[in-house]
């Protein structure tokens, strides 16, 4: 196996580093640290099944940033995201890493700080880039406000999904709702909490439970959502476990992990919709038409029925989930 980038930089002697605590912000739960002293070290992870991933592994984990010696940015999807990262870290560390891969954006970051601080120590490897300098107070306007209120009149941040509009699937999902809905109904993989005010406003509702893995969201969720009948549960989607089983869910369950496309995901969370589900319970859901998640909703519900789209996305209703696995 291919030594990391950060591995490498280490052992070669390229990259040093001083003493001192060392916080690693928003790693994946595959991440390498190997090279790192573990006792020094601390993850900063608000995405839920990295989170719980390393907290499992021993290590300390944190929800935000905490500052340290050695700040080590792993770049995410999000421009403003990453900026917003080298931003704080570079405040407050030492010695500011960056690491990530090309199609994150790591090399259009490299050259925006190369070009602000001058020669910029990096080492290309692995369809990525690895690049190191002081901390600094050159990038305080990279520094991401809290949530903000768009013109669609929701708060968002950087780093969010959909967080300049509101995304298509979902509006579309909410137009097709029926008057009448479950009493006891959870939006799993709720996101910013669009799907929230549609689902709450049809009679019968008595209560929802929004789930959803990325903090960053869910502080968002908490702004754009305040009826007193929402709970909110930080938590992985795909494993979590209500205290009683719903009557009703709706859904846009995500279909990316990391950089690829992975309809294995939205298939998780139908597995799991079946699971949180009472007997007589119903499911909505949107997805793109191109995903192919009829098979794994008929292997989890016993009636699924399209029940509208458009040349982008279907929705569908199931009912009567199987009780397999139900625990």
């Amino acid at each position: 196996m291919s030594s990391s980038r950060l591995s490498t930089a280490v052992a070669d002697g390229v990259l040093v580093l001083p003493n001192g605590k060392i916080t690693i912000m928003r790693p994946a739960a595959d991440y390498d640290i190997s090279a790192l002293p573990r006792d020094d070290v601390m993850i900063a992870q608000g995405f839920y099944p990295d989170f719980a991933s390393w907290n499992d592994a021993g290590y300390r984990v944190t929800g935000k940033a905490e500052p340290a010696d050695i700040a080590i940015v792993v770049v995410p999807r999000s421009k403003a995201l990453a900026r917003s990262m080298v931003a704080a870290a570079a405040t407050w560390a030492k010695l500011v890493i960056v690491d990530g891969y090309k199609t994150d954006g790591v090399d259009s970051l490299f050259k925006e700080c190369r070009k602000r601080l001058g020669d910029v120590s990096s080492i290309p490897k692995g369809h990525g880039r690895i690049f190191w300098f002081e901390g600094t107070d050159a990038f305080t306007d990279w520094a991401a406000p809290p949530p903000v209120q768009g013109d669609h009149g929701f708060f968002t941040t950087a780093g969010v999904f959909s967080d300049g509009a509101v995304d298509k699937g979902s509006a579309l999902l909410a137009e097709v709702l029926p008057e009448k809905m479950p009493s006891k109904m959870a939006d799993i993989g709720a996101g910013w909490g669009y799907l929230a005010a549609p689902v709450l406003a049809r009679a019968g509702v008595a209560s929802l439970d929004m789930i959803e893995a990325e903090t960053l969201s869910l502080d968002c969720a908490r702004l754009n959502v305040t009826d007193t009948r929402v709970n909110f549960h930080w938590a992985d989607a795909t494993t979590f476990k209500p205290r009683n089983a719903y009557d009703g869910i709706v859904m846009n369950p995500p279909f990316h992990s990391g950089r690829s496309a992975e309809p294995s995901i939205g298939r998780a969370f139908i597995a799991a919709s079946a699971r949180m589900l009472a007997s007589h319970g119903k499911l909505w859901m949107v997805a793109n038409r191109h995903l192919p998640y009829e098979q794994a909703l008929r292997e989890s519900f016993r009636n699924v029925d399209e029940v509208a789209g458009n040349g982008a996305f279907k929705v569908f209703h199931a009912t009567r989930p199987l009780r397999l696995e139900r625990s």
